[in-house]
């Protein structure tokens, strides 16, 4: 497992660029709530600990995670923004529905960064049991969201 011993919530302030003049989109799963919750707070912690400045974070709610792909594309037609990133989660069922929504959530999210110039991040749980989201969202492996909202920071001023 590739998280087993790392904390996904550790990054070193100082190799992170400053992002006070960059502007932010999340788009949020409902589904699942305790976890997506989770995750929004993680990056939105470290966009704001890092300098973004809450009025250039915008939040935009959906209703599952397979809608996420809509959802940042719309935000990326009515804002101006940075980076956006996709908060959702997908827990393994007794059903191929899993696998369904994983695929197309992954492929829309490839599609979005390949058709435009404005960086998606993945941050998209697609766990085996309700625990390891928990542990992944802010529990003992640290918080997913917190890694997504780094990796918006550098993809953000990778292009400037």
């Amino acid at each position: 497992m590739a998280t087993e011993n790392k904390n996904l919530s550790e990054y070193d302030k100082a190799t992170i660029p400053n992002a006070k003049s960059l502007r932010f989109g999340i788009v949020v799963s409902e589904w699942n709530p305790t976890i997506t919750e989770g995750l929004f707070k993680g990056a939105y912690d470290a966009l704001v600990d890092c300098g973004a400045l809450p009025q250039n974070i915008i939040r935009w709610d959906v209703p599952g995670s397979f809608e996420l792909v809509y959802g940042a594309k719309k935000m990326l037609k009515t804002h101006e923004l940075d980076a956006i990133i996709t908060i959702g989660c997908v827990i393994q069922g007794e059903t191929k529905h899993f696998d369904f929504v994983c695929s197309g959530v992954t492929q829309g999210v490839m599609d979005l960064n390949l058709q435009n110039d404005v960086p998606v991040i993945f941050c998209v749980l697609t766990d085996n049991t309700l625990q390891q989201s928990i542990d992944r969202s802010g529990g003992k492996h640290g918080n997913k969201g917190t890694e997504a909202a780094i990796a918006a920071i550098k993809m953000a001023v990778l292009g400037l």
